[in-house]
């Protein structure tokens, strides 16, 4: 079992423990000993996202790495995805990435990338876990000269930005568009505006002046009002809501109709498909994955194939299979002839391309999948208990099974990253949704 990692890095409230500069400093030396592959030491990309605690991550695992003989290559706020392509562009040794994601400010997580640019593998995780917990007798540190040394570059931004652009047909631009990008006052901040401005778009920019406390604040991918709001007043083209990593992303067409990872599946994968690019006729989602979209790509002679909840899972599968096209609702999706990792602001691009091919509005493309009625609530639990050992909860289960007919679909999933059990239920009636979730909720708040 892993004491400090979760379903993707680690992550708690900043300056708690497993959050503290002190484990920190040892996951410096940790990713320092296991991916320095040349003697003398190697070289590790740290980035981060725009929450103050970000200083402190940075500053102890650069001097764990540094304390290692290896090079810490310090980037600033980067989106995720930045730091996996920097990784692989500079031959680094590992990415580090210093963000909560999604989380409030208050919290901040740590989460890697081997020199390839894809996320570790549990195996690897629990080694550094091993590092982390061991005792280390100083003669296995360098002194003198062959101490590291921490560097920063200044073009980070600049570099993942031409990368982002050559992802995108060269024949095309975006002049005459008009695009609202929010950027969650996160790390991306920087990148959103910059990139669609050197593509010729029109750009209005939101939820880029971050402060230290205000990312994902009521902005972002996670609370995308704002962005509908400013495409409907701004008449845009499309909104472009991007979260405080950068590694996911939600749409909304010109009407302000919100486009959540689902939908921009349904209409990439149809695209690939006619281009030669959607190997094995294949798309990867996970349990979460809409029901509307899985039949939608059945009556197109294409599959679905789930995953548990989770980029790392999905990247794991395609990599497997050599699958291309991937990804979840809540905008987290990969491109894996493009990235090794989820990039909202690649999944962005390639629904622009895919408008200026046909001509056509996103409101034309990006509704022809039927969706079920979906709800999830998050509930706060005191301990992990199995579910299946909670007896009135599986009697209401059997119960709502029974009434979805068939129909639906119930997931209870714990968080990996915050002490929560998510319920998400799913089927063709919203109302009977409703009633069933409130029903379980009402079980799951009195037995955890």
């Amino acid at each position: 079992m892993k004491k400090l990692f979760g379903t993707d890095g680690i992550r708690g409230k900043a300056n708690r423990y497993p959050m503290t500069p002190e484990v920190a400093l040892s996951l410096g030396q940790a990713i320092a000993v296991h991916f320095s592959r040349k003697k003398g030491g190697g070289r590790i990309v740290i980035g981060k996202d725009t929450r103050r605690s970000s200083y402190l991550f940075e500053y102890a695992l650069s001097a764990g790495i540094s304390s290692m003989g290896a090079q810490a290559i310090l980037t600033g706020p980067l989106p995720t995805p930045g730091i996996a392509f920097l990784t692989t562009a500079m031959r680094a040794d590992a990415g580090v990435v210093i963000s909560a994601s999604h989380n409030p400010f208050e919290d901040n997580g740590i989460k890697f990338f081997d020199h390839e640019g894809f996320k570790l593998s549990d195996e690897v995780e629990l080694q550094m876990e091993e590092y982390v917990f061991s005792s280390h007798d100083d003669s296995t540190k360098p002194t003198g000269s062959v101490i590291g040394r921490a560097v920063r570059i200044k073009d980070a931004v600049g570099r993942y930005v031409e990368f982002l652009k050559s992802t995108f047909p060269k024949k095309l631009n975006l002049k005459g568009f008009k695009v609202v990008v929010d950027c969650a006052n996160g790390a991306g901040y920087k990148v959103g505006p910059l990139l669609f401005s050197e593509m010729d778009a029109e750009v209005i920019a939101i939820g880029c002046e971050p402060n230290g406390t205000n990312i994902n604040d009521r902005c972002g991918a996670l609370h995308p009002e704002k962005t509908v709001e400013m495409v409907k007043k701004t008449k845009a083209d499309i909104g472009i809501a991007i979260d405080g990593d950068g590694d996911r992303v939600i749409l909304c067409d010109e009407k302000g109709e919100i486009v959540d990872g689902d939908r921009v599946l349904a209409l990439c994968a149809l695209e690939r498909k006619k281009e030669g690019k959607l190997h094995k006729d294949t798309v990867v989602g996970t349990v979460l994955s809409n029901m509307g979209l899985e039949i939608y790509l059945k009556e197109n002679n294409l599959k679905l194939i789930r995953t548990k909840v989770g980029d790392r899972s999905i990247v794991t599968e395609m990599k497997k299979h050599g699958y291309t096209l991937g990804g979840e609702p809540s905008g987290h999706l990969i491109f894996m002839d493009l990235a090794t990792t989820g990039d909202g602001f690649i999944a962005a691009l390639q629904v622009l391309a895919y408008m200026l091919k046909m001509q056509k509005p996103l409101s034309e493309l990006a509704h022809q999948m039927p969706v079920f009625p979906q709800e999830t609530k998050n509930i706060k639990i005191k301990e992990r208990k199995a579910l299946e050992s909670i007896a009135p909860l599986q009697k209401e289960l059997k119960a709502v099974e029974k009434d979805l007919s068939g129909k639906g679909r119930v997931i209870l999933r714990y968080s990996g990253t915050e002490p929560l059990l998510r319920i998400t239920i799913e089927g063709e009636n919203e109302k009977m949704v409703k009633k069933n979730l409130e029903r379980l909720s009402d079980c799951i708040e009195a037995n955890l």
